[in-house]
C-alpha cells in the first residue's frame, strides 16, 4: 500500500471531471491513471489497470454509482472509493456508508476541501501499510482512531469563510429553479438575500464549475453579468 496512490476519476461531466483530476494531480502522493464519464467506462477502468483509489460520482448516464461500487466488488476490485457527488439523498448516503465507500464529498467543493480528505486517506494508507509491515495488532481504540481521521469531518462542507451551506444551497435552488440565465439580482430577489452576497455565492459556483458566467447585453450602459446553473442534475 506505499508509493503512489493510483487514483480513477469517474465524472460524466466533462468540465468537472478535468478539475478533479487536475486536483489530484497537485498531490505528490497521487497519479491520475484514467478519466471515466460512464460506469461502464468505470468498471473497464478498474478491471484492466491496476487502481487503489476512484473518486466517484454517484449520478453517471448508464449506472450508478452504488451499483457501479457493487460490480467492482463483485469482480474482486479492492480498490478504495470516495464518492464525489452533488447527490443529497439521505438514502443514497446511507447506501454509500453501508457498501463501504471510504468519504462521500459533497459538490461543490474547493481544492483545499478535496486535499484535506485525500491527505487523510493517504496516511490512512501509510498507516495501515505501516502495521501490516511489522505484522503488529492493533486494538479497538486504534481502529477507532484511524476510521475516525479517515472519515472525520467528511460529512461537514468546508466553504470559504464568511459563507454558509445553508445560503449556498438556497442561491443553488434559486439558479437551478430559473428558467435560462440568472443574474445577482434577480437570483437575490428570489431568495431574500443582499445582492452582493449572493454574487460571492455565484462566484463561488463558477470557480467550482457548477455554473458558467456570460454578459446580457441591452440597451446602453454597461452589460449584465448573468448566471447559468451546469452542475449534475
Amino acid at each position: 500500500m506505499t508509493g503512489t496512490i493510483r487514483t480513477l476519476v469517474v465524472e460524466d461531466d466533462e468540465l468537472a471531471a478535468r478539475a478533479h483530476a487536475e486536483y489530484v494531480r497537485r498531490l505528490p502522493q497521487f497519479a491520475v491513471v484514467g478519466l471515466a464519464r460512464s460506469g461502464a467506462a468505470a468498471l473497464h477502468e478498474v478491471t484492466h489497470q491496476p487502481v487503489d483509489l476512484v473518486l466517484l460520482d454517484m449520478n453517471l448516464p448508464d449506472l450508478h454509482g452504488l451499483e457501479v461500487h457493487r460490480i467492482m466488488r463483485a469482480r474482486g476490485v479492492q480498490a478504495d472509493v470516495i464518492a464525489v457527488t452533488s447527490a443529497r439523498d439521505l438514502a443514497i448516503v446511507r447506501g454509500a456508508v453501508a457498501n463501504g465507500v471510504a468519504q462521500y464529498l459533497l459538490k461543490p467543493f474547493t481544492f483545499a476541501t478535496l486535499r484535506d480528505r485525500l491527505t487523510s486517506y493517504a496516511e490512512f494508507r501509510a498507516q495501515l501499510s505501516r502495521a501490516t509491515g511489522t505484522g503488529e495488532e492493533i486494538d479497538q481504540r486504534e481502529v477507532d482512531r484511524l476510521l475516525g481521521d479517515l472519515r472525520g469531518g467528511a460529512t461537514e462542507q468546508q466553504l470559504p469563510k464568511g459563507m454558509s451551506a445553508d445560503s449556498l444551497e438556497r442561491v443553488i435552488g434559486a439558479l437551478r429553479a430559473a428558467e435560462g440565465a440568472l443574474t445577482a439580482m434577480g437570483a437575490a430577489e428570489a431568495i431574500g438575500m443582499s445582492r452582493v452576497g449572493v454574487r460571492r455565492y455565484l462566484e463561488y459556483l463558477v470557480e467550482t464549475g457548477l455554473a458558467t458566467r456570460g454578459s446580457r447585453y441591452g440597451g446602453t450602459g454597461r452589460p449584465e453579468i448573468e448566471y447559468r446553473w451546469r452542475g449534475a442534475p
